[in-house]
Protein backbone atom coordinates (compact mmCIF):
# COMPACT_ATOMS: atom_id res chain seq x y z
CA UNK A 1 0.00 0.00 0.00
CA UNK A 2 1.39 3.75 -0.82
CA UNK A 3 2.34 5.31 2.27
CA UNK A 4 -0.08 8.11 3.44
CA UNK A 5 -3.43 6.58 2.55
CA UNK A 6 -5.00 5.33 5.25
CA UNK A 7 -7.07 1.64 4.87
CA UNK A 8 -10.37 3.15 5.46
CA UNK A 9 -9.81 5.21 2.62
CA UNK A 10 -8.46 2.60 0.63
CA UNK A 11 -11.57 0.18 0.96
CA UNK A 12 -13.90 2.93 -0.36
CA UNK A 13 -12.20 3.16 -3.49
CA UNK A 14 -12.30 0.60 -6.66
CA UNK A 15 -9.90 -1.95 -7.47
CA UNK A 16 -7.89 -0.03 -10.60
CA UNK A 17 -7.74 3.26 -8.11
CA UNK A 18 -5.88 0.90 -5.42
CA UNK A 19 -3.51 -0.77 -7.91
CA UNK A 20 -2.92 2.83 -9.64
CA UNK A 21 -2.06 4.03 -6.21
CA UNK A 22 0.02 1.27 -5.41
CA UNK A 23 2.28 2.25 -8.27
CA UNK A 24 3.88 5.48 -6.64
CA UNK A 25 4.54 6.90 -3.06
CA UNK A 26 2.12 9.66 -2.22
CA UNK A 27 5.09 11.08 0.05
CA UNK A 28 7.68 10.91 -2.45
CA UNK A 29 8.50 14.69 -3.94
CA UNK A 30 9.09 14.68 -8.02
CA UNK A 31 10.21 16.78 -10.68
CA UNK A 32 7.66 17.88 -13.27
CA UNK A 33 8.33 15.61 -15.70
CA UNK A 34 8.94 12.78 -13.01
CA UNK A 35 5.24 13.59 -11.75
CA UNK A 36 3.13 13.74 -14.92
CA UNK A 37 4.89 10.55 -16.02
CA UNK A 38 3.43 8.87 -12.96
CA UNK A 39 0.41 10.36 -13.47
CA UNK A 40 -0.03 9.51 -16.83
CA UNK A 41 0.74 5.99 -15.51
CA UNK A 42 -1.74 5.92 -13.10
CA UNK A 43 -4.44 6.35 -15.54
CA UNK A 44 -6.88 3.76 -15.29
CA UNK A 45 -10.42 4.30 -16.67
CA UNK A 46 -11.79 4.30 -20.57
CA UNK A 47 -12.25 7.99 -21.03
CA UNK A 48 -9.37 10.62 -21.86
CA UNK A 49 -8.76 12.07 -17.93
CA UNK A 50 -8.26 15.08 -16.93
CA UNK A 51 -5.16 16.40 -15.57
CA UNK A 52 -4.93 18.90 -12.55
CA UNK A 53 -3.04 20.93 -10.96
CA UNK A 54 -2.77 22.12 -7.28
CA UNK A 55 -0.81 24.77 -6.07
CA UNK A 56 -0.66 25.60 -1.97
CA UNK A 57 0.01 29.38 -1.69
CA UNK A 58 1.77 31.44 1.60
CA UNK A 59 -0.98 33.76 1.16
CA UNK A 60 -4.27 34.45 3.32
CA UNK A 61 -7.29 34.85 0.97
CA UNK A 62 -9.39 36.57 3.86
CA UNK A 63 -7.30 39.70 3.16
CA UNK A 64 -7.81 41.50 0.03
CA UNK A 65 -4.97 42.18 -0.83
CA UNK A 66 -3.71 38.43 -1.09
CA UNK A 67 -6.33 37.15 -3.19
CA UNK A 68 -4.89 35.53 -6.19
CA UNK A 69 -7.14 35.46 -9.16
CA UNK A 70 -6.83 35.68 -12.80
CA UNK A 71 -6.68 33.33 -15.97
CA UNK A 72 -4.51 32.39 -17.97
CA UNK A 73 -4.04 31.08 -21.75
CA UNK A 74 -2.47 27.61 -21.84
CA UNK A 75 -0.94 26.95 -25.40
CA UNK A 76 -2.15 23.67 -25.70
CA UNK A 77 -5.51 24.39 -24.30
CA UNK A 78 -7.81 22.11 -22.20
CA UNK A 79 -8.52 19.15 -24.94
CA UNK A 80 -12.29 20.13 -23.72
CA UNK A 81 -15.13 21.29 -25.58
CA UNK A 82 -16.12 24.89 -23.75
CA UNK A 83 -19.71 25.83 -24.81
CA UNK A 84 -19.51 29.70 -24.24
CA UNK A 85 -22.67 31.95 -23.24
CA UNK A 86 -22.58 35.65 -24.16
CA UNK A 87 -24.86 38.03 -23.11
CA UNK A 88 -25.14 41.14 -24.90
CA UNK A 89 -26.90 43.29 -27.37
CA UNK A 90 -27.44 44.59 -30.85
CA UNK A 91 -24.21 44.49 -32.84
CA UNK A 92 -22.14 43.02 -30.50
CA UNK A 93 -24.80 39.84 -30.71
CA UNK A 94 -23.60 39.29 -34.01
CA UNK A 95 -20.06 39.46 -33.35
CA UNK A 96 -20.14 37.06 -30.81
CA UNK A 97 -22.07 35.00 -32.75
CA UNK A 98 -19.87 35.17 -35.35
CA UNK A 99 -16.48 34.35 -32.98
CA UNK A 100 -18.71 31.10 -32.07
CA UNK A 101 -20.73 31.80 -29.22
CA UNK A 102 -22.64 28.81 -28.39
CA UNK A 103 -25.74 30.88 -26.75
CA UNK A 104 -25.61 34.52 -27.53
CA UNK A 105 -28.49 36.99 -26.35
CA UNK A 106 -29.62 38.56 -23.41
CA UNK A 107 -33.28 38.58 -21.67
CA UNK A 108 -34.32 35.71 -22.89
CA UNK A 109 -31.19 33.90 -22.15
CA UNK A 110 -31.63 35.45 -18.13
CA UNK A 111 -35.54 34.05 -18.23
CA UNK A 112 -33.73 30.36 -19.25
CA UNK A 113 -31.14 31.33 -16.38
CA UNK A 114 -33.74 31.81 -13.42
CA UNK A 115 -36.04 28.77 -14.56
CA UNK A 116 -32.68 26.69 -13.87
CA UNK A 117 -30.61 25.91 -17.08
CA UNK A 118 -27.21 26.29 -17.14
CA UNK A 119 -26.08 24.60 -20.17
CA UNK A 120 -22.49 26.02 -21.04
CA UNK A 121 -19.36 26.26 -19.10
CA UNK A 122 -18.34 29.80 -19.46
CA UNK A 123 -19.90 33.26 -19.64
CA UNK A 124 -19.37 36.13 -21.40
CA UNK A 125 -21.18 39.74 -21.21
CA UNK A 126 -20.54 43.16 -22.37
CA UNK A 127 -20.37 46.40 -19.64
CA UNK A 128 -23.59 47.07 -20.49
CA UNK A 129 -25.31 44.03 -19.60
CA UNK A 130 -23.35 43.82 -15.87
CA UNK A 131 -26.59 45.60 -14.22
CA UNK A 132 -29.38 42.48 -15.05
CA UNK A 133 -26.47 39.67 -15.08
CA UNK A 134 -25.88 40.68 -11.73
CA UNK A 135 -28.99 39.94 -10.54
CA UNK A 136 -28.12 36.64 -11.29
CA UNK A 137 -25.41 36.10 -8.98
CA UNK A 138 -26.98 33.84 -6.42
CA UNK A 139 -27.29 31.21 -9.59
CA UNK A 140 -23.62 32.21 -11.55
CA UNK A 141 -21.84 32.96 -8.94
CA UNK A 142 -21.50 29.77 -6.42
CA UNK A 143 -21.00 27.78 -10.48
CA UNK A 144 -17.90 29.92 -11.18
CA UNK A 145 -19.90 31.22 -13.62
CA UNK A 146 -20.54 35.09 -13.24
CA UNK A 147 -18.52 37.00 -15.82
CA UNK A 148 -15.93 39.07 -14.22
CA UNK A 149 -13.87 42.13 -15.82
CA UNK A 150 -10.81 40.28 -13.87
CA UNK A 151 -10.54 37.49 -16.17
CA UNK A 152 -11.50 39.16 -19.23
CA UNK A 153 -14.89 38.05 -19.02
CA UNK A 154 -16.85 41.55 -19.01
CA UNK A 155 -15.74 43.55 -22.06
CA UNK A 156 -17.14 45.19 -25.04
CA UNK A 157 -14.44 42.97 -27.55
CA UNK A 158 -17.28 39.82 -27.20
CA UNK A 159 -15.40 38.30 -30.41
CA UNK A 160 -12.03 38.19 -28.52
CA UNK A 161 -13.69 36.50 -25.46
CA UNK A 162 -15.31 33.86 -27.23
CA UNK A 163 -12.24 32.51 -29.25
CA UNK A 164 -9.78 33.30 -26.04
CA UNK A 165 -12.28 30.85 -23.94
CA UNK A 166 -12.41 28.16 -27.10
CA UNK A 167 -8.73 27.90 -27.28
CA UNK A 168 -7.68 27.38 -23.57
CA UNK A 169 -8.22 29.93 -21.83
CA UNK A 170 -8.50 29.45 -17.75
CA UNK A 171 -9.82 31.01 -14.96
CA UNK A 172 -8.38 30.54 -11.54
CA UNK A 173 -8.87 31.44 -8.12
CA UNK A 174 -7.45 30.81 -4.51
CA UNK A 175 -9.73 29.11 -2.32
CA UNK A 176 -10.21 29.35 1.57
CA UNK A 177 -7.62 27.35 2.50
CA UNK A 178 -4.94 29.12 0.24
CA UNK A 179 -5.34 26.16 -2.93
CA UNK A 180 -5.48 27.01 -6.46
CA UNK A 181 -7.07 24.35 -8.30
CA UNK A 182 -6.87 24.33 -12.46
CA UNK A 183 -6.73 21.82 -15.06
CA UNK A 184 -4.03 21.67 -17.52
CA UNK A 185 -4.74 19.30 -20.31
CA UNK A 186 -6.13 15.56 -20.98
CA UNK A 187 -4.02 12.42 -20.50
CA UNK A 188 -4.16 11.82 -24.22
CA UNK A 189 -1.48 15.47 -24.23
CA UNK A 190 1.34 13.83 -23.41
CA UNK A 191 4.51 14.68 -20.80
CA UNK A 192 5.36 17.68 -22.89
CA UNK A 193 2.64 19.29 -23.73
CA UNK A 194 1.35 19.02 -20.13
CA UNK A 195 4.88 20.96 -19.40
CA UNK A 196 4.25 23.84 -21.48
CA UNK A 197 0.28 23.71 -19.96
CA UNK A 198 1.86 23.92 -16.94
CA UNK A 199 5.01 26.37 -17.16
CA UNK A 200 2.03 28.87 -18.78
CA UNK A 201 -0.14 28.57 -15.48
CA UNK A 202 2.80 28.55 -13.26
CA UNK A 203 4.58 31.73 -14.34
CA UNK A 204 0.73 33.59 -14.00
CA UNK A 205 0.33 32.41 -10.46
CA UNK A 206 4.12 33.62 -9.82
CA UNK A 207 3.25 37.14 -11.40
CA UNK A 208 0.33 37.55 -9.46
CA UNK A 209 2.01 37.18 -6.05
CA UNK A 210 0.84 39.52 -4.11
CA UNK A 211 3.04 42.42 -2.45
CA UNK A 212 1.78 41.96 1.09
CA UNK A 213 2.70 37.76 0.64
CA UNK A 214 5.33 37.54 2.91
CA UNK A 215 7.43 34.13 3.19
CA UNK A 216 7.18 31.24 0.75
CA UNK A 217 4.86 31.57 -1.68
CA UNK A 218 4.76 28.13 -3.56
CA UNK A 219 4.12 25.99 -0.54
CA UNK A 220 3.19 22.81 -2.21
CA UNK A 221 2.79 21.59 -5.62
CA UNK A 222 0.84 18.25 -6.59
CA UNK A 223 -1.12 17.15 -9.69
CA UNK A 224 -3.56 14.13 -10.60
CA UNK A 225 -5.46 12.83 -13.26
CA UNK A 226 -9.15 12.45 -12.70
CA UNK A 227 -9.50 9.48 -10.76
CA UNK A 228 -5.84 9.68 -9.72
CA UNK A 229 -3.89 10.09 -6.51
CA UNK A 230 -1.90 13.65 -6.40
CA UNK A 231 1.52 12.87 -6.80
CA UNK A 232 3.82 15.64 -4.93
CA UNK A 233 6.36 18.07 -6.74
CA UNK A 234 9.07 19.70 -5.15
CA UNK A 235 8.44 23.63 -5.86
CA UNK A 236 11.95 23.68 -6.02
CA UNK A 237 11.98 22.64 -9.70
CA UNK A 238 9.47 25.42 -10.98
CA UNK A 239 12.43 27.20 -12.34
CA UNK A 240 13.45 24.34 -14.84
CA UNK A 241 10.52 24.52 -16.41
CA UNK A 242 9.96 28.50 -16.67
CA UNK A 243 13.16 28.41 -18.56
Amino acid sequence: MAKGVCKSTMKKRGKKYVAATKKIDSNMVQDFREALSSALETSHVAFDETVDVAVRLGVDPRHADQMVRGSVMLPNGTGKEVRVLVFAKGEKENEAKEAGGDFVGNDDLLEKIKGGWLGFDKAVATPDMMSAVGRMGKILGPRGLMPNAKTGTVTFDVARAVKDLKAGKIDFRVERAGIVHAPVGKVSFGVEKLLENLASFLETIIRLKPASSKGTYLKSISVSTTMGPGIKIDPAYVKTILK
